[in-house]
């Protein structure tokens, strides 16, 4: 059965069989249970299944899901119709699991942020997204591609770049490049600061990114309140510095950084 590409899931499905084992081998064996997210026509459950994890794979359309039943009928049970953003994870998996995928170019921001959500049992992600997307994720600062995502990912993940795919190794071929990057979850377990005072922060000064922090984050500095950081634009701020910032406007006459909030 021929599985054909839903222009309004925004997928692409890889064709070049030698990427795929490029990507499924940059796979770390951090964890035993691994989640494919999208698997489409298989390409990658094809070399995933022939590693040594213990795979579940989640995949929106009915039509790609009866084929990939198909296709591996041994593993039908690892292959569930079903949405990654709806999906309830910890029901699916008892410890610690990677994810691997060829994520929709058109709700990767939203994966990601389910990946944050569930951080502390994600601690690695390899997937291939829109190159533009992959050159933001992972751009240090001062780079002026660095933004929201960049900084919310690093606070938790060490981001690597790890190749460039070219659009013509997919069917149908998107109009841009593509990238594989790999997530790996660093040793910070909290961020020392208020979060959703660090979420307020980062989201203000990035949607103003041409002003200085200062200007950008007027509605959320208490009165009189002064620091150097604020002269700076936010792409000019490593992770560290927004924790350091969010902890000045909490405690604006104390040094004392203020409670986590999850």
């Amino acid at each position: 059965m021929e599985v054909r590409a839903k222009k309004h899931l925004g997928q692409h499905f890889l064709k070049d069989q030698n990427i795929a084992r490029k990507i499924t081998g940059s796979l770390l064996p951090v964890t035993q249970d691994v989640l494919e997210v999208g698997p489409g026509t298989g390409v990658l459950t094809r070399y995933l299944l022939e590693m040594p994890v213990s795979l579940r794979a989640v995949e929106i359309d009915a039509e790609a899901v009866e084929h990939l039943h198909a296709a591996f009928p041994g593993h039908r049970e690892r292959i569930t119709r079903g949405d990654f953003l709806a999906i309830p994870l910890p029901r699916w998996f008892d410890g610690p699991f990677s994810i691997i995928g060829n994520f929709p170019y058109n709700i990767s921001s939203q994966i990601f942020f389910k990946v944050l959500a569930h951080r502390e049992r994600v601690p690695q992600v390899v997937c291939m997204i829109q190159k533009e997307v992959a050159e933001r994720i992972s751009s240090p600062h001062g780079n002026k591609s660095y933004g929201i995502l960049s900084v919310l990912l690093q606070a938790y993940y060490t981001i690597e770049y790890l190749f460039t795919v070219n659009e013509q190794v997919f069917d149908p071929p998107p109009r841009v490049k593509s990238a594989v990057i790999r997530l790996t979850r660093n040793a910070r377990a909290t961020l020392g600061c208020d979060e959703r005072l660090f979420l307020a922060v980062v989201k203000s000064g990035f949607n103003q990114r041409r002003k200085t922090l200062r200007n950008s984050l007027k509605a959320l500095l208490p009165a009189g309140f002064s620091s150097d950081k604020l002269a700076l634009r936010p792409e000019q701020l490593p992770v560290d510095d927004f924790i350091a910032l969010c902890n000045e406007i909490q405690h604006p006459n104390t040094s004392a950084p203020c409670n986590n909030l999850n």
